[in-house]
């Protein structure tokens, strides 16, 4: 990514990774509705859900290895980008951190897609270790800001990144991005819909 990019990025909206799980649960449509009426700036990042499901089950089947798993998975994101963004007025799919700009500032949502600034960064292992949510966690640190992660568990009670990693909760490599960029973060389960939507309206804290 070029140094300019970074620069040009004057907005810190929240980041908010979504679970490729909550489409599973019905908790999707509703979550999104959500945060389509927020108050503050955010940026969606989303899990991979089934088309990630997919690769894995491609992987075992064709054998091609982690570093093209890798790349497809990332591909299962935008796949999801381009149904979040289907399902909810007012969002548009993001590849760089000036359309995530550009989107704020016209008053969208942008939901981003990783590959294109994520495909080159020599920081994030090309593995299974990686998931949405360290993307998530990577992106939060480009644009300083500070990330809720949505899922289909609760997890509130939690307050280690290594915790969670050991309960399965997040991939390994979320807590070292955590505890490299000093990342402020929180994880909204099922039950805490009334917190996040206070938090969107500017009224709640993470």
């Amino acid at each position: 990514m070029a140094v300019a990019e970074r620069h040009a990025m004057s907005v810190r909206p929240l980041v908010i990774k979504i679970g490729g799980s909550l489409a599973e649960t019905g908790r999707l449509a509703p979550v999104l509705a959500m945060i389509g009426g927020a108050r503050i700036p955010v940026v969606i990042v989303p899990g991979g859900g089934p088309f990630a499901d997919a690769v894995r089950h491609l992987q075992a089947e064709m054998r091609f290895d982690d570093a093209v798993a890798h790349r497809l998975a990332m591909l299962a994101m935008e796949q999801m980008a381009e149904c979040i963004v289907g399902l909810q007025p007012g969002m548009t799919v993001a590849r760089s951190l000036d359309d995530i700009s550009e989107a704020v500032m016209d008053g969208q949502i942008p939901v981003w897609a990783p590959l294109q600034m994520i495909g080159s960064d020599k920081t994030i292992p090309e593995s299974w270790d990686v998931t949405s949510d360290a993307l998530a966690a990577r992106l939060a640190e480009l644009l300083e800001a500070r990330l809720v992660l949505l899922k289909s568990v609760g997890a509130r009670d939690i307050s280690s990144a290594k915790d969670l990693t050991r309960e399965g909760i997040v991939d390994p490599v979320f807590p070292e991005i955590v505890a490299r960029a000093d990342l402020g973060w929180s994880i909204f389960g099922p039950n805490d819909d009334a917190a996040l939507a206070a938090l969107l309206t500017g009224e709640g804290n993470t």
